[in-house]
């Protein structure tokens, strides 16, 4: 069976796109540390930075961004779709898929919710699983480290998670099909990716309620939102684009990138947006696309592993890091040269990744 995303099956279908991999796994999920045997941490080192990449075949792998080793693997039952590290570097949130009771051929059950994951980010401590709805795609912290939100594609709603309780206390109605998001950095509003419509949900986080909606194009798969709040990035994956969303006009600008683009990040200059190009499993891209978000123009296109799915900079903006879905690797970016310096292997089918700050 081909590696089909399961989370998102139904817009696969009607798109004729591929945004991920299938997992084999057999049980629902609990995730357990398991140490790479080459690169055991023996002392906790508190002042570490790491990344973390999400695997569709059910792990996370721990990365150490000094030196870029692997330092640990999380293994678990179920798939590991997207991760994120909280604002303050101390947790690190997963979305897990988890499988169908008794299944023996990776199917998924569609009735099954699915379960947002928070571990220790130096120990690697599984701290809490929390109930989500089904098929969870992204999690986003609120930068002021309160909620913890995640899209819940079947559903087409979000859950909000209180951080201090790890409790859903509020589920908000979306578009169809909702997937990436970001989170403005006051912590009031989540712009959130419906893929099976042509918008973005704006989400209140006050009031816990959606808007309004913002048509930007179709399939669109991510955001990203800049410091001041007033500009919105989306990739717009049957397009081949990302749309350029001035949020006091609502006018939408459009930049052509590579093929299939999946996610987006905007580094902390505010300025650049870097855009991972997966393209599909039978016609995979391999590229980054650099977007100067002010011009509107792609500066810069770096070519990465086939697949190339999620991407993140590092907070001085010196490197880039892209998952690469279909070979299983991870391309470090140097940003200042505009090559590939180093790839490295992780977990099988990587798909969302992210960055200690």
């Amino acid at each position: 069976m081909k590696k089909i995303n399961l989370l998102l099956i139904g817009l696969l279908l009607m798109f004729g796109i591929l945004l991920a991999g299938c997992s084999s796994n057999k049980e629902e999920g609990n995730l357990e540390k398991k140490d790479n045997p080459s690169n055991v941490e023996k002392t906790v080192d508190k002042e570490a930075k790491y990344y973390f990449t999400a695997n569709e075949s059910g792990s996370i792998t721990k990365v150490n961004a000094a030196d870029n080793t692997v330092a640990a693997t999380i293994e678990g039952e179920g798939t590991v779709h997207n991760i994120q590290v909280s604002p303050d570097g101390k947790i690190v949130g997963a979305t897990l898929v988890p499988m169908m009771e008794g299944s023996h051929d990776g199917g998924h059950d569609m009735k099954m919710n699915g379960n947002a994951l928070f571990f220790d980010t130096t120990t690697n401590e599984l701290l809490k699983t929390v109930e989500v709805g089904n098929h969870p795609a992204h999690i986003v912290f609120t930068e002021d480290g309160k909620y913890a939100l995640v899209t819940n594609n079947e559903d087409n709603t979000v859950s909000i998670i209180d951080m201090k309780t790890y409790t859903v206390i509020k589920t908000i109605l979306t578009g169809k099909g909702p997937h990436g998001f970001r989170i403005s950095h006051d912590s009031k509003y989540a712009y959130i990716a419906n893929m099976a419509e042509e918008t973005v949900s704006v989400v209140n986080i006050e009031t816990m309620k959606e808007e309004k909606k913002i048509k930007v194009g179709a399939t669109p798969v991510t955001t990203g939102i800049t410091a001041d709040g007033k500009t919105l990035v989306v990739t717009l994956n049957a397009e081949n684009a990302l749309a350029i969303v001035n949020l006091e006009t609502n006018e939408v600008n459009k930049v052509e990138v590579g093929k299939g683009p999946a996610q987006v990040y905007i580094d902390s200059s505010n300025k650049l947006a870097y855009v991972a190009n997966q393209g599909t499993e039978e016609s995979p891209s391999n590229s980054m696309s650099i977007v100067d978000i002010t011009t509107k123009t792609v500066t810069a296109t770096i070519e990465t592993g086939k697949g190339s799915h999620g991407v993140v900079t590092s907070s001085d903006n010196k490197y880039a890091y892209v998952t690469n879905m279909f070979e299983n690797t991870v391309s470090v970016i140097d940003l200042a040269a505009k090559k590939v310096v180093k790839t490295l292997e992780v977990g099988k089918v990587p798909n969302g990744i992210s960055i200690m700050k």
